[in-house]
């Protein structure tokens, strides 16, 4: 039997491009969304459409999930990903980098399960699978708003558990720690970034995101009356 479609947005690179390669590598059709069409197309993943979307524009993502599933059937797996960190010191940060963090993390987030929640409801089957942070379950001082955003994932994910279980569909939430990634491009605050990046070279540096891919592949392949809440996954030595 074909596997049925995965959906991954924030798709063209770290974390979001090593689920798609581990999901693709089991066989799995995928939707790719991301703003960098190149940098998914580049990835060369059989039976794969990949889709420039901006998670905050509701109808995009609507439309970009129906041209997947009259293709490849429905969406099975949503890996609600796509999220940006402007760390920084909150007295000194420009609120325009707070609107950028709940547009995209907050807002961008329920776009994306408003696009396949119905139908996963009504086939009584599916998983939602949500990107959130230790910063999701900790707060740290240089990220104030960041951290309010993965809160919300996890306020969110708890209250969609409750609401979806009756139906059969997991809500599953993802919590890396310090990770090798592109998160920290997003950085403009100097002594946060160096900070950060002092504090990685003390643990020996950050995850791989393919660790994090294989926990997710790993959890997603469980029976499906099988639901892993939540998984915190930090490099060894992360103390905080």
């Amino acid at each position: 039997m074909a596997k049925p479609l995965v959906v991954i947005t924030g798709a063209s690179s770290g974390i979001g491009a090593a689920t798609a390669q581990a999901f693709s590598a089991e066989g799995h059709p995928l939707l790719l969304l991301a703003r960098r069409l190149g940098r998914m197309e580049e990835l060369g993943l059989p039976d794969t459409m990949c889709r420039a979307v901006d998670v905050r524009d509701r109808d995009a993502v609507v439309r970009a999930i129906k041209e997947a599933e009259a293709q490849y059937g429905p969406t099975d797996c949503l890996f609600n990903n796509a999220g940006i960190a402007r760390l920084g010191d909150i007295t000194k940060q420009n609120p325009a980098e707070w609107d950028e963090m709940i547009d995209i993390n907050v807002n961008g987030v329920m776009n994306a399960i408003h696009a396949v929640m119905g139908g996963m409801i009504a086939r009584r089957h599916g998983t939602i699978v949500q990107m959130s942070s230790i910063a999701g379950r900790k707060v740290y001082p240089d990220h104030t708003v960041y951290c309010g955003t993965k809160y919300f994932v996890h306020g969110v994910s708890d209250s969609l558990r409750q609401h979806l279980a009756p139906h059969d569909v997991r809500v599953m939430v993802i919590s890396p720690g310090v990770i090798e990634t592109e998160v920290l491009d997003h950085v403009t605050d100097k002594n946060t970034l160096a900070n950060y990046k002092a504090n990685k070279v003390k643990m020996g540096g950050g995850i791989s995101a393919d660790h994090v891919a294989q926990s997710i592949l790993f959890a997603y392949k469980l029976p499906q009356n099988v639901l892993i809440q939540e998984i915190c996954i930090t490099p060894t030595r992360q103390e905080y």
